[in-house]
């Protein structure tokens, strides 16, 4: 057997169907790397049990506790048996349940003063923390003595001091995924080394195959320390020489370098802006002029607090683009946002966007070409400026795609519309993408393919991006910060309104926002899903808050709007917006909002980004643990775009001690984006840092966490960089290949690959 194919082995060769399915299955476990990759979450030190009161609630959790007492009751006169285990730390208590014919072997084998792991979801009832019918592994007998699973398997995988801990789920616990560790265990050996040589010595680090067995198997602490060093190095060296190889391969594509002319649209639109620019506007602007002035193409990432004037920044780049000859798109998540980019972008511009149809008449100027749609001087200078989404009517599509194919139009807004095959354009210079994380890479990738040559790329995002994930999910990218908000930005205070336990509360939520609208303001309702017939079980967004017994469907736009029209905002003009409602349906309400004509918006998140109504002071978020903590941020982003303060109330039924209140609790107690993506990103750091998490492509990302491994990514960047300066096929690290290889599948080279 060579190298390579022991890690390549399929885990049912060694494991047995069944164990194999269920490791396919649940834990996305296919060969013998894999599993040897599944490394323990913790460690327990045997003799040391478990702190109990600090479970988190609704999740899985495996423990180590001794039993405190255990009793059985009967109920239904006698024809029902429940045994109550209490478990303990020391300190804290925790409840186990075993009903019916599962009573007898926990009954016989969980004596008070016995050790054990249990494994189970946490739950309440009657106010108390409990696990219901939990798996165990009894700790203090010898090999071979009674498994709570129903299996007798041995407890060798715990001969040591040190208890791995591995990531399980509820059809295998962690004591029979350790089980199956030792099955392969002997294969790390096998272990292919992706560090080269010198940087392996030069840093000291532990050779491969001793970093898995010492992972796994542990005698010391100091074993778990430098198994995790080297083998967070490794995870982090190699993503970054796949970004560092993607970086080489844009400089050696070409572009056309986009100066804008003196005198053009760009020095007339900065002459028109009744404001200054902040310094941050201008620092980023000069950063993306640079790139544009470079003969390959600019990738750079915009990154701005919700507000922060990103937009202004983006046109002032395609107006400087369409100058220099070229065209500009923008592209949007949603139609909403397309529309209201189309509309602030032309009300912005002016007469350089309305006087497209003077100049048409105009007498053709010396040095333009023929249909490139720009006036090159004078004062009649303008371009048009189109919408393109998918639901436009076809006269209107056809003159859309005309003008873009003539050159007629300098400025295209749209949604995904722009990247069928069908849109052509005369001469493509820059793409600026908003809300990156909305896009599939495939999709950014076809607009960048329209160019004669690559376009420029332009991405931008209101989510704020901690400096390592900037280094991580855009390492392809140079990053760009706007963090200063334009003068005349209000506060926004937030608060959480707990409806379950005090439903006086959401009454007083309901006042407020009567109070705002009394004094001449506006307000949001957002809820997770539309409610209407085509609904899907559970909705968009649709999981039900942690610690809620009901597991109720996500609160719905239509009967929200309906149960306040006839009850705490009866009187008031309340409409509803939803992405099922026609084009011309939305934009209208959108169109009344914007001008004052309607009072209160009942909405789902289709106004997260984008939309500015300065005199929208309030947001009442229903069923807000449905939503993320960036969403959150995001939402609340649409109040306090005036001179009026904001206020942001998050309603939940989540249970007070459930990690979804826990989430809101930090949204409401500060402002700070950079701080919420810290928060979010701890929350989530089992999810895949690249971003494509929702295609159930398993995570690259074992042992590094972004957050915590700041040096570590920092340092592996820069011997990436090294590495790939030298040898950018990576000719003479063929072992480095193939974990390039191993690491990231096909899926995830190709998101590498497009950047």
């Amino acid at each position: 057997m060579d190298r390579v194919s022991a890690f390549d082995e399929p885990l049912k060769k060694l494991l047995g169907g069944a164990t194999a399915k269920v490791m396919a299955d649940h834990l996305d476990l296919h060969t013998v790397g894999d599993l040897l990759h599944h490394y323990p979450r913790r460690y327990e030190e045997r003799g040391r049990l478990t702190a109990l009161t600090d479970l988190p609630l609704d999740e899985h959790v495996t423990v180590v506790a001794q039993v405190a007492e255990a009793r059985v009751l009967t109920f239904n006169n006698g024809r029902g048996r429940r045994l109550e285990v209490t478990l303990t730390d020391g300190s804290g208590r925790l409840q186990l349940v075993f009903f019916g014919h599962g009573v007898h072997k926990p009954h016989k084998e969980l004596l008070p003063g016995r050790r054990a792991m249990f494994a189970g979801k946490v739950s309440v009832f009657n106010r108390k923390m409990q696990l219901a019918h939990p798996t165990y592994q009894l700790l203090d007998t010898g090999p071979g003595e009674g498994a709570g699973d129903g299996d007798r398997e041995a407890v060798d995988a715990f001969a040591g001091r040190l208890l791995p801990i591995y990531p399980a789920c509820k059809q295998l616990d962690s004591w029979r995924i350790a089980k199956a560790v030792d099955t392969v265990l002997p294969s790390a050996r096998e272990a292919v080394d992706p560090l080269p040589a010198a940087l392996r010595e030069g840093r000291g680090f532990t050779p491969l195959p001793e970093a898995l067995l010492k992972v796994h198997r542990p005698q010391t602490k100091a074993d778990i320390a430098l198994a995790r060093d080297r083998l967070k190095w490794d995870e982090a060296f190699v993503l970054q020489v796949a970004l560092a190889r993607r970086r080489y391969a844009d400089t050696q594509l070409p572009a056309v370098a986009r100066r804008p002319a003196p005198g053009g649209l760009l020095d007339a639109f900065d002459a028109k802006l009744p404001f200054t620019l902040t310094d941050g506007q201008q620092k980023v602007s000069g950063e993306i002029f640079d790139d544009l002035a470079t003969e390959h193409p600019m990738h750079r990432l915009l990154q701005g607090e919700v507000g922060s004037g990103k937009t202004m920044v983006a046109l002032r780049a395609m107006l400087g683009v369409v100058d220099a000859g070229g065209q500009a798109a923008m592209l949007a998540p949603t139609e909403v946002l397309a529309q209201q980019h189309h509309r602030s972008i032309t009300e912005m511009m002016g007469e350089l966007a309305e006087n497209w149809g003077l100049w048409r008449e105009a007498p053709r100027q010396e040095g333009r070409r023929s249909g490139d749609g720009r006036a090159l001087g004078g004062s009649e200078q303008g371009t048009k400026v189109v919408l393109l989404t998918g639901s436009m009517g076809v006269a209107a599509r056809r003159q859309a795609l005309l003008d873009l194919v003539t050159g007629e139009a300098g400025i295209v807004i749209g949604t995904h519309a722009l990247i069928e095959d069908k849109v052509k354009f005369h001469d493509l210079g820059l793409v600026v993408v908003d809300e990156q994380h909305r896009f599939g890479v495939e999709q950014r990738d076809a607009l960048r393919s329209k160019g004669k040559q690559p376009p420029h790329l332009l991405v931008m995002t209101a989510t704020p991006i901690p400096r390592t994930v900037a280094m991580t999910v855009f390492g392809d990218l140079e990053t760009s910060v706007l963090d200063q908000l334009p003068a005349g930005r209000s506060p926004i205070a937030s608060h959480v309104v707990p409806a379950k336990d005090k439903p006086h509360f959401l009454a007083r939520a309901w006042e407020r926002v009567r109070e705002e609208v009394e004094n001449g303001h506006q307000a949001y309702v957002v809820c997770p899903r539309i409610g209407d017939d085509e609904d899907e079980p559970g909705g968009k967004g649709g999981k039900a808050p942690e610690g809620d017994g009901e597991k109720r469907p996500p609160l719905a736009v239509l009967a929200i709007a309906e149960q306040l029209s006839e009850g705490p905002l009866a009187g008031l003009r309340i409409e509803v917006l939803h992405g099922r409602m026609p084009p011309e349906d939305k934009d209208d309400v959108m169109r009344r909002f914007a001008a004052g004509e309607v009072d209160v918006l009942v909405a789902t998140t289709v106004i997260e980004v984008g939309v500015n109504v300065p005199n929208a002071t309030a947001m009442v978020i229903m069923d807000a643990d449905r939503f993320g903590v960036s969403q959150l941020h995001q939402l609340r982003g649409r109040v306090g775009r005036g001179s009026a303060p904001g206020l942001c109330l998050l309603v939940s039924e989540a249970h007070e001690a459930s990690p979804a209140r826990a989430r809101l609790s930090a949204v409401a107690a500060t402002l700070d984006g950079f701080e919420l993506s810290r928060i979010d990103l701890e929350q989530r750091r089992e999810g895949d840092v690249l971003g494509q998490a929702q295609s159930g492509v398993r995570s690259s990302l074992r042992m590094l966490t972004v957050i915590d491994d700041e040096e570590v990514i920092a340092a592996a960047r820069e011997e990436a960089v090294a590495v790939v300066a030298v040898d950018p096929g990576l000719e003479h690290l063929p072992e480095l290949r193939t974990a390039l290889d191993a690491l990231l599948d096909k899926e995830r080279e190709q998101y590498l690959d497009k950047g």
